[in-house]
């Protein structure tokens, strides 16, 4: 940049494109990287420090950042993950830096730290949510329709074409699945389209070698820690192939190190797995098919003694967040969960999450655990210690076929009224069926009603006392105490404010309730109104 030029810029009004600094003596780098992550974010553009950024500006100089400049070049790519070029200009007025902002990627809003950054005049403030939307709807068609230009069908593995092709025809039964030839299959999968081989059909049947050469990112790397140190895995291995010529032998892996949970309540006795087979396959599937695949990184399946923790690069799909992760589904690589759902590996319409927590609940283990996520990334993490034992003989009594019944919102419903949690609204229509179906009871409160599990269940336990406490004493129990606290006010008798305090579980309206019947019952009355209402024994009450 010439001299020249940089005259014909500091004229320009500041933009979403252009930023001046003064910065005549320091700046701070993390200041810096917003500035170019909010650069990025609006297209691209210059920001210059050494130049005051009002008009008439002039040139004041700065000694910002006196380090060599390919230094901060590679700050700057390790920080915000873009080449952002800096040029220095001396001129007599004093020292000028520009860096060069390279707009962000299409369909990939830039941040710090989860920070989602713009220009907002002389500020920064966090992308609204309707911008990030349309920056992700800029994106190009799923990573997995396009094609791989330069493979070729003899880069594919044949044993795990036919592995495919078992699975689709044992769930579709259509037996004429098995006569086609290899090609065909896979063209009537839409995994090859006008004879040359998609994304998903590599990253499905790829050979090792071509992998490698194509795709090497697409690899899943197994470890297992037998603690939480740092340092070398007791076990590494490296599955850079085409998914069905490994996804059995990840499994299988994983289970050599499964222990059995041996529990015995009486007459029960319960042999479960640590590890799920089913929760974990399906966690699997859901970072084979939904991860990012232009992002370098690979899936990362660790197993501990009592967890297993799979990481996949790329965050949530756009729409999907952890508080709608259960019900809204948005497929990041489409064919891939086409091709899982042909052959029964997934259901086509879901993000696979409910089978997961289900599987958890089901063992009585600890729901997903997503603490470890971020924009960049995907982590959850699968416990596998039994919490409650007796919650299991909570499922043993609702029985098997009740259970089959259960949708993901039951389950969660049933687990959280058995350990005492609040219940979101959204959760209030499943606890209203199964208290239809006589699995849950509600009790009075102060205010509303909280959920109980019923008595049987609770008697399943062998803990009645524990339902009696929950649900309180009866309504006939219930008037016999404020028969007692009103006797004991005579001859002035009892206010309004005294009843409520005889029963604090129950609010006003129930009292009232409760007085009513024992009015009508000839057993009490009230005298006056308002305040100085005072509920008196009838005579006749035997007194």
């Amino acid at each position: 940049m010439y001299t020249k030029r940089l005259a014909l810029l500091i004229e320009k009004d500041e933009d979403e494109h252009i930023e001046f600094k003064k910065a005549e003596f320091t700046f701070n780098f993390d200041k810096l990287t917003d500035y170019c992550v909010a650069l990025a974010n609006e297209g691209g553009g210059l920001l210059i420090f050494g130049v005051t950024d009002k008009k008439p500006r002039k040139i004041v100089g700065t000694q910002a950042f006196k380090e060599n400049l390919a230094k901060i070049k590679e700050r700057l790519i390790d920080k915000v993950h873009l080449r952002i070029d800096v040029e220095e200009i001396l001129t007599t007025e004093g020292r000028v830096l520009v860096f060069h902002v390279p707009s962000r990627p299409i369909g990939m809003p830039m941040h710090i730290n989860g920070r989602y950054l713009m220009r907002a005049g002389q500020a920064l403030r966090a992308m609204p949510p309707g911008m990030l939307k349309r920056i992700f709807d800029e994106a190009d068609p799923d990573f997995s329709t396009e094609i791989c230009q330069n493979a070729s069908f003899k880069d594919l593995n044949p044993e795990a074409i036919e592995d495919f092709r078992k699975r689709w025809v044992k769930k579709s039964g259509n037996g004429a699945i098995a006569g086609l030839n290899r090609e065909q299959l896979l063209t009537d999968a839409e995994l090859i389209i006008e004879g040359k081989l998609t994304y998903a059909a590599l990253i499905l049947f790829g050979k090792q070698e071509a992998m490698g050469r194509y795709l090497g990112q697409a690899e899943v790397i197994f470890e297992y820690r037998g603690n939480a140190a740092s340092g070398p895995a007791q076990q590494r291995i490296e599955f850079r192939k085409g998914f069905f010529a490994f996804y059995d032998k990840l499994w299988e892996t994983i289970d050599l190190r499964n222990t059995n949970q041996h529990y015995q309540d009486g007459l029960f006795i319960w042999d479960i797995k640590t590890f799920n087979e089913s929760a974990i396959r399906e966690a699997i599937l859901n970072a084979i098919s939904h991860r990012d695949y232009r992002m370098e990184g690979s899936v990362f399946v660790r197993q501990f003694p009592e967890r297993i923790e799979i990481a996949s690069p790329g965050g949530l799909p756009t729409g999907i967040t952890f508080e709608n992760i259960l019900w809204e589904q948005a497929p990041r690589n489409r064919r891939l969960a086409e091709a899982f759902s042909r052959c029964g590996l997934v259901e086509r319409s879901g993000q696979g999450m409910n089978r997961i927590y289900e599987a958890c609940i089901r063992e009585s283990k600890a729901e997903p655990d997503f603490t470890h996520s971020g924009p960049d990334h995907f982590w959850i993490s699968l416990h596998g210690t039994i919490r409650y034992p007796e919650f299991l003989r909570i499922l043993e009594k609702i029985g098997n076929e009740k259970l089959l019944s259960f949708s993901t919102d039951d389950f969660i419903v049933i687990q959280s009224v058995f350990e005492n949690r609040p219940l979101p609204d959204h959760f209030t229509r499943a606890a209203e069926r199964l208290y239809e179906e006589g699995l849950l009871e509600r009790v009075p409160k102060a205010k509303g009603y909280e959920w109980i599990l019923a008595r049987r269940l609770y008697s399943a336990l062998g803990k009645s006392g524990i339902y009696i406490r929950k649900k309180g004493l009866d309504r006939e129990t219930n008037k016999e105490l404020l028969i007692k606290h009103i006797r004991q006010s005579e001859p002035e008798g009892a206010k309004m404010g005294e009843l409520l305090q005889v029963l604090p579980a129950l609010d006003r309206h129930l009292i009232r309730s409760l007085l009513r019947s024992l009015s009508n019952e000839g057993r009490v009355f009230v005298a006056g109104s308002t305040k100085s209402a005072r509920w008196h024994i009838q005579k006749t009450e035997g007194n």
